[in-house]
């Protein structure tokens, strides 16, 4: 054999027992698979703390800020023309139905009053002696009707003067505050001007807005409590819904009636209203257990056969020591504690706060 196929012959065999000696001694290739020792029981699960709740009933209720205004509130206009000759009430005053508020002077009314009078009486004397002679033939039936005419004309005139002299006298048309004088003695006036604005205070509105889902649950006579500035709260009652819209807003106004003797409490001044909508199944809890699901959703994050579950919720209450909403079975077992951590359908281990089990 010549020299390469010598070399080649031993290659092959110090190869061969090599692979031998390894079978014989036992040693372990280095591939051969190690079991592991973990499985499925030693997983390592999230911790949260949970706490059963219950649904209770709980008066559900809307919150907005409202307007107070008055009941009635008119501008009183002159329906007489003349000069002012008195202003006995300054703005401000209370004023009674039927106090004067302004005069205007009576020129020649007085003059035009008794020769009205003069006239009707002449009128008068004239009829009957027409209708007697009218029995006896004497006169028609035409002269009769022309006297007739005379007399309810000169009536007329009697009347229509005796209304335009009682006009001289601006009353209030109704109890309530003078809330402004727009004339001053002297002032001429003419038929429709403005002379004063007078506001009626008691009972006074408290107006808000209120959405369409809101109107629609609310009912005339409902109860709402009323805070003011400095006051205790005070009780009124839905007195008006309105039926149409705003277009702008898509708000509908609402009034609540509140007795307010002596007008003590002002127009103009901002409230808080509370208004009553009727029993409802709903959970009360912390604003911190609420969160948002992966699409912002509102809700909370309950535990259920040891899985997270997440519950888009409504809040329908909001008070200084919780919320109350709506979205949730009757009992649940909420996650208060990690809910920011874990995500639906996750395994987790919890820890009952009220029960005080261990983790």
């Amino acid at each position: 054999m010549n020299r390469s196929t010598k070399i080649a012959g031993g290659v092959f065999l110090a190869a061969f027992v090599w692979v031998a000696s390894g079978s014989i001694l036992g040693v372990e290739d280095k591939q051969t698979f190690v079991p592991s020792t973990l499985d499925d029981s030693d997983e390592v699960l999230s911790k949260v703390r949970t706490k059963l709740s219950s649904a209770q009933e709980h008066q559900r209720s809307i919150m907005l800020y409202g307007l107070t205004e008055g009941a009635r509130s008119v501008q009183l206009k002159v329906e007489t023309a003349g000069r002012i000759i008195e202003v006995p009430l300054k703005k401000g005053s209370s004023v009674k139905e039927g106090d004067i508020i302004a005069r205007v002077s009576m020129a020649d009314r007085q003059a035009r009053l008794k020769e009205a009078r003069a006239l009707v009486n002449r009128y008068k004397i004239a009829y009957e002696a027409a209708k007697n002679l009218s029995k006896k033939q004497f006169r028609s039936k035409v002269q009769l009707a022309e006297s007739l005419s005379k007399l309810e004309s000169a009536k007329a005139t009697l009347r229509s003067t005796s209304v335009d002299i009682e006009r001289t006298s601006v009353r209030a048309p109704f109890d309530g505050i003078l809330n402004d004088v727009d004339v001053e003695i002297g002032d001429y006036v003419a038929i429709g001007d403005v002379c004063a604005n007078i506001i009626d205070l008691d009972p006074i509105l408290i107006v808000g807005e209120v959405t369409e889902q809101a109107s629609s649950l609310l009912k005339i006579g409902d109860k709402a409590s009323i805070k003011l500035s400095g006051r205790n709260n005070l009780k009124g009652t839905v007195s008006y819904i309105s039926k149409v819209g705003s277009v702008q807003s898509r708000t509908f106004r609402i009034e609540v009636s509140l007795l307010n003797p002596g007008g003590t409490i002002a127009a103009g001044v901002t409230t808080e209203l509370r208004l009553n909508q009727g029993a409802i199944k709903a959970h009360f809890l912390s604003p911190a257990a609420l969160t948002l699901n992966e699409i912002g959703e509102l809700g909370v994050k309950t535990v259920k056969f040891d899985k997270v579950r997440f519950h888009k919720v409504q809040i329908i209450d909001d008070t200084q020591q919780g919320v109350w909403l709506t979205g949730l079975p009757d009992e649940v077992e909420l996650i208060v504690v990690g809910q920011e951590f874990v995500r639906s359908n996750q395994k987790v281990r919890s820890l009952n706060i009220d029960s005080d089990s261990a983790l």
